[in-house]
């Protein structure tokens, strides 16, 4: 069967890239309308293993793919017209890049003759997006020319390998056209017609087209390494595990485990890393440091350090790594500066999943705990007890109490979106160690709240039953991410904490000084409250409404969660009273831990 359009130059074009691309693996693309990438969004369309799906907003598209490319852990062709459609594609490739997400973006672009002549939609596409893809190159014109058609497949066999090593990322092909855009018959591949009709031609010219990754698989010998007898010799050391999507959750805290009970060492878990939901795995787990750091408790401070990734959101455990600037191994291996800090640090380009490989047999004897895993642990366990017993007998509505209820509540397994702002820290500081392998998803690149919504979308497309937690300044940010309602295949369920503005400002200085009457005032510019009936914007987009009124509805709207659909579950909270319940939270705590 023949996979090339030969009606005219551009339609061969496109559709050798559609090809080319579904035999790298792509199976999702994502079309944003227009007519000059009207050759690529036909081709797309057209191919039978891939499913291209259309977006009206850009940026609400870009994000969407971000969202698939998590899910994947693949490239997603991202497609739009020329001009400035393809400037709001910039935040999701900020994102993509600072999260280490593969997205290939694909801007149609008017020809050279049609540029800085006021031609209509045309801007100066080349380079767009700066530095932040991992790579990016213009395309040659269209011509029936085999040497352009072998350029073009090995083109976007390198783009695609760029998308994903040395570090996944962004990679950005303008991708100029000549009329016709349509693909109708004219002719133009004539020169190519003994070609065409050659028996066997299109197998022969894709036979080799495969991703195979000719990077060597990293590996370690840690017996004769001296970073790894440090650790070995070392009681004073902990694990930091930042957010974390890694492709194989259970391998990732399995091998997290296995070091920390080969050291001895307690493991500092973030909210966002899959460990909190793979408790079992790891009895070195601790969830409340950033509560057990709130008291000056020099004996809990280590020598030595391992970061997992990025640090964990955590202030108070970022001021205290600041102030002692402990020696710092960081073991990821992407190739950015880790270190915020600028502590001491030393960067080992290597999975923590790698790097346990090489163990030594005779190593891998479990040590008993050592006085400084101990304290920690009984910290740990001090603190979970009071925070668990305290949440527990709240009766009102408190933010925080919504993350901690979605670890005991969820279905086993359910993917989680976790928007930005405050949600990320109710996780961080609330979310109990479990077992139910709930896998956390989140933009923590940029921590921006733009696209939110869309990227929850794109983690549903084709998965399990899926959750967004969100406020509602993220959810009404990105709010044409409802239109992605019409293309869902798959289920995400909405929860939308509404507190009539931002409330992560409430925790911040500004609050304080803003309420003081310092100009400028504290709530037109920081706390945006706004008034939204978030029922009737659900209803213009078709979209079910609930309001949930009482802790027993939350749980049983929960499990099980709806197999398709989306729906919006409202939660109304006051920012200003939940933010004060955060501060008696934390204090009740910070003097309990002194004295438990």
């Amino acid at each position: 069967m023949t996979c090339l359009d030969w009606r005219n130059t551009n339609a061969l074009w496109g559709s050798l890239l559609a090809e080319t691309l579904s035999r790298l693996g792509c199976r999702l693309a994502v079309v944003c309308p227009g007519s000059r990438s009207a050759p690529l969004t036909y081709a797309l369309a057209q191919h039978p293993d891939i499913e291209a799906i259309p977006v009206l907003d850009e940026r609400s598209a870009a994000f969407f793919a971000l969202g698939l490319a998590q899910q994947t852990q693949q490239p997603v062709p991202l497609v739009c017209t020329s001009g400035s459609a393809a400037a709001h594609f910039l935040p999701a490739v900020i994102e993509a890049r600072e999260s280490d997400i593969p997205l290939l973006i694909l801007t149609a672009d008017r020809p050279p003759e049609l540029r800085h002549c006021r031609s209509g939609q045309t801007i100066d596409q080349v380079k767009l997006y700066g530095h932040y893809p991992n790579w990016q190159a213009e395309l040659a014109l269209p011509a029936p020319d085999l040497t352009l058609l072998a350029y073009l497949r090995q083109t976007l066999i390198h783009a695609w390998e760029r998308a994903l090593h040395p570090s996944p990322g962004p990679v950005h092909l303008n991708v100029p056209f000549r009329d016709p855009l349509a693909p109708l018959a004219d002719g133009s591949t004539e020169p190519l017609a003994g070609l065409r009709d050659e028996p066997g031609f299109e197998e022969h010219f894709f036979r080799e087209v495969a991703f195979r990754s000719m990077l060597p698989v990293a590996s370690v010998n840690l017996e004769d390494k001296s970073f790894w007898q440090a650790w070995r010799h070392c009681e004073r050391g902990v694990i930091l595990a930042g957010p974390a999507q890694p492709r194989d959750p259970h391998a990732y805290s399995q091998a997290v485990a296995r070091l920390a009970m080969t050291l001895g060492w307690p493991v500092l878990a973030e909210g966002l890393s899959p460990l909190r939901n793979h408790a079992h795995l790891n009895p070195h787990l601790i969830s409340t440091y950033d509560l057990i750091l709130r008291r000056d408790r020099p004996q809990l401070w280590p020598e030595q350090v391992i970061q997992l990734g990025s640090l964990p959101t955590s202030k108070e455990l970022r001021q205290i790594l600041a102030q002692i600037g402990p020696p710092t191994w960081h073991l990821d291996p992407r190739p950015d500066n880790g270190d915020p800090l600028h502590n001491p640090t030393t960067h080992l380009r290597i999975s923590v999943e790698d790097l346990t490989q090489g163990i030594p047999e005779q190593e891998l004897v479990w040590r008993d705990p050592s006085p400084f895993l101990q304290a920690w642990l009984q910290a740990e366990d001090s603190i979970r007890k009071a925070l668990d017993q305290i949440l527990t007998s709240l009766p009102g509505w408190f933010e925080g109490k919504i993350a901690w209820s979605l670890a005991q509540y969820l279905p086993a397994d359910t993917p989680l979106f976790v928007s930005n702002s405050t949600p990320v820290r109710d996780v961080e500081w609330f979310w109990p160690p479990n077992a139910r392998r709930i896998r956390p998803y989140f933009n923590r690149g940029a921590n921006g709240i733009d696209g939110i919504l869309s990227t929850a979308f794109g983690v549903a497309h084709h998965n399990r039953p899926t959750v967004l937690l969100t406020g509602d300044l993220a959810f009404l940010h990105d709010s044409n991410g409802l239109l992605l309602n019409q293309r869902l295949q798959g289920s995400l369920t909405i929860l939308l904490i509404n507190n009539q503005g931002g409330g992560i400002f409430e925790f911040l200085p500004i609050a304080e000084v803003g309420r003081q009457g310092v100009d400028p005032p504290f709530e037109p510019y920081f706390a945006t409250p706004q008034a939204v009936n978030f029922a009737l914007l659900c209803q213009a987009h078709g979209i079910p409404h609930q309001q949930v009124q009482s802790w027993e509805q939350f749980t049983q709207v929960l499990d099980p969660l709806p197999s398709q659909g989306v729906r919006v579950l409202e939660i109304l909270s006051d920012r200003r009273s939940d933010a004060q319940l955060r501060r008696d939270l934390f204090q009740q705590l910070a003097e309990f831990s002194s004295n438990p």
